[in-house]
């Protein structure tokens, strides 16, 4: 893979005339055009009622993922200055029309839009989602779809494809390009490049008999496979099969960015509420980040409450961990533009343990706190129950004779989605429909709304 082609700065999509678009300047790059069309997109906006760990009303601390992708944009945006700066140093022929400030806002625009396609209710919300086709009261449906590819982007419905989906389609539906990013950031964005259902021994790696951890998730529905496909092409991603009938890129090689970045705001910060409140105590959380700043010193430590010390030790914690990550990506440079790469940055750097022994407890009390156990099984009856009234309207509306409970539900669906003009062949499309209309909603939308059709309470 070559830097030229990765920091592609044309657009997805085409303009009314049919012609494909290229930036116009406003005194703004290309890339920082997509930051700010990410900002202002109602999909990003719902995320600041969109749990990250805790529920929402917990506390005014905790994060949401709206503050939580803000805090990984800015870290990203940090690893892809640093990266560049040094890129740009190795191969001088970039510096005619990159600077390292491209590399960051590419960086930061795809950590940005990172959870934009994650459903109510935390990564929870993934799972009740796949297990209402999988092993729930949707899994009959299996008989409608004869297409084993798109079934399975059902029974393991991804956040991260829906977020692909979102960005590329669904936001402006009626431009081609959906917000009409730069195929740099929407590859970058792209962390796991291929197609849920993929069978292909010679890929998968002889010890464990699986792909590879990067490549353990899928990044686009069937629906969007051939906007990948234009875009892997538009940026010069290197195909991971001979397979011309599977999609599979190995990653653009800032998507390892994103994902450190995401991995380190998630690991320190998820620590920092859960001290906030109470459930690890500040010695525990204390002894956990010192072990990450190295031999930072600490000024006015002492005089500081046990807030704001835990505050400061984050701050250095993540700053150390930037440069540690950003000289790991130059350390694996070379593998990485040959698509050999096929770690996490956070498992070759020098903090790698402390990190694992943070998540450990992590796991142990906080993300098993009760308040967020309940949340999740919440989003289970909620998204659930949900799925279930919309599929049943899809299916009633088959018959020509329609119930009036069907017109009802089928008259509270957004106008984008002709839920009465169903056809057997766009089957797949339709439940696409319901999962985005439902994947959307913010947490206390779906749960108000689950509530009202129940019959739990009445509209005011």
């Amino acid at each position: 893979m070559r830097w030229e082609k990765l920091l592609s700065s044309k657009i997805l999509g085409y303009d009314k005339n049919g012609l494909k678009r290229n930036p116009s300047y406003d005194g703004r790059s290309a890339f920082q055009k997509d930051f700010d069309r990410v900002v202002f997109s109602s999909a990003f906006r719902r995320l600041q009622d969109k749990t990250q760990v805790f529920p929402l009303p917990e506390s005014d601390f905790v994060h949401t993922r709206l503050t939580h992708s803000l805090e990984v944009s800015c870290v990203g945006r940090s690893l892809g200055n640093l990266v560049g700066e040094k890129i740009i140093e190795r191969h001088l022929r970039l510096k005619k029309n990159f600077t390292k400030f491209h590399f960051g806002e590419i960086v930061a625009a795809a950590c940005l839009a990172h959870d934009i396609g994650n459903p109510p209710f935390g990564h929870s919300g993934e799972d009740a989602i796949s297990d209402y086709f999988n092993t729930g009261n949707g899994k009959f449906l299996k008989e409608k779809i004869n297409n084993a590819k798109k079934w399975n982007d059902l029974i393991k419905f991804e956040g991260n494809a829906q977020g692909f989906r979102i960005i590329s389609q669904l936001q402006n539906p009626d431009i081609q390009g959906g917000l009409r990013l730069t195929n740099a950031t929407l590859a970058t964005f792209t962390k796991y490049p291929k197609e849920s259902f993929f069978e292909d021994d010679a890929l998968l790696t002889a010890s464990a008999n699986k792909l590879p951890k990067i490549y353990k998730k899928f990044g686009f529905f069937q629906s969007e496979k051939n906007i990948f496909q234009t875009i892997a092409g538009e940026v010069g991603l290197i195909k991971k099969t001979k397979d011309k009938n599977a999609f599979f890129w190995c990653r653009h090689p800032l998507a390892f960015l994103v994902e450190a970045a995401d991995d380190i705001c998630y690991s320190i910060m998820d620590l920092e509420d859960g001290s906030h409140l109470g459930l690890v105590s500040f010695k525990e959380t204390e002894a956990l980040l010192l072990p990450l700043i190295g031999k930072t010193k600490l000024k006015l430590y002492n005089s500081r409450d046990e807030k704001e010390k835990i505050g400061y030790l984050r701050a250095k914690a993540i700053a150390l961990l930037v440069e540690q990550l950003a000289d790991a990506f130059l350390e694996h440079e070379e593998k990485i533009l040959f698509g050999d790469f096929e770690n996490d940055l956070i498992s070759v750097i020098s903090s790698r343990k402390p990190l694992e022994k943070i998540k450990k407890v992590s796991v142990e009390k906080i993300y098993s706190y009760k308040t967020v156990i309940e949340r999740e099984a919440v989003g289970y009856e909620v998204l659930g129950g949900l799925l279930d009234i919309f599929v049943s309207a899809l299916l009633d509306s088959a018959n020509p004779h329609l119930s009036h409970r069907t017109k009802t539900i089928i008259k509270l669906f957004p106008q984008q989605f002709a839920l009465a003009k169903n056809s057997e062949e766009d089957f797949y499309s339709k439940l696409l429909q319901i999962t985005d209309f439902i994947s959307g909603m913010t947490d206390s939308f779906a749960v108000s709304l689950y509530r009202k059709l129940k019959g739990i309470s009445l509209p005011q």
